[in-house]
């Protein structure tokens, strides 16, 4: 059980800027801390009162597409000391599924998606705003080597989907929250000077609660 109110930090950044891997850096430094990492991708809108065709048209770069009620909610749970039930989502069937997954507070919570800044309401609870800023050639590349080896995606649905809605939806909420960052590292988890810095600060914040 966590004794005292845990330290939130927002993670985001676009898709394949790196926000996963200074996400994990930050969990390995602080292995002897309770450390939660929780996905935005996790709390994608409860979709099964609609027909399987309109689900696919569905446009997960909006922010929309997030039930960020319910992620507010959870964290205000876990901040008081209480455990979730955080929710699954089905990709297959582009709904939530039935399942969840127990999970109780740490010491550090980090919320980590592409727009968990674009939110007012999950800023305002956050300790520390990262952005992770990368150039769009290298995200594009990093997106299109993921989505076709691991989920077995064309180059042609990829470049076409960059181009329909993950650049606009990039431009239009993901880039201009980059303005409400305490941090921004650029070139993702490589920058390694940025992540040992990003950690120091983490650290100050811990030893004053």
């Amino acid at each position: 059980m966590v004794k005292q109110k845990p330290i939130i930090i927002g993670v985001a950044g676009g898709t394949g800027s790196g926000k996963t891997t200074v996400t994990r850096s930050i969990c390995d430094h602080f292995k002897n801390t309770s450390v939660l990492m929780i996905e935005q991708d996790f709390y994608y809108k409860d979709q099964s009162h609609m027909p399987f065709e309109e689900r696919l048209q569905t446009n997960y770069d909006h922010p929309l597409a997030f039930d960020n009620d319910l992620l507010v909610e959870h964290l205000e749970t876990l901040k008081n000391g209480k455990p979730i039930e955080k929710p699954v989502y089905n990709y297959e069937m582009h709904t939530r599924s039935d399942e969840t997954i127990y999970t109780e507070p740490k010491e550090v919570i980090i919320l980590e998606g592409i727009l968990v800044l674009e939110d007012e309401r999950l800023r305002n609870m956050m300790d520390i705003k990262v952005f992770v800023d990368t150039d769009a050639d290298i995200r594009i590349i990093r997106r299109m080597m993921r989505d076709i080896n691991e989920r077995g995606r064309t180059l042609e649905s990829v470049i076409n989907q960059y181009i329909s809605v993950v650049r606009p939806m990039h431009l239009q909420f993901v880039e201009p929250a980059k303005r409400y960052a305490d941090v921004i590292i650029p070139e993702g988890g490589q920058n390694h000077v940025a992540v040992d810095l990003l950690t120091t600060k983490i650290e100050s914040i811990i030893n004053q609660h």
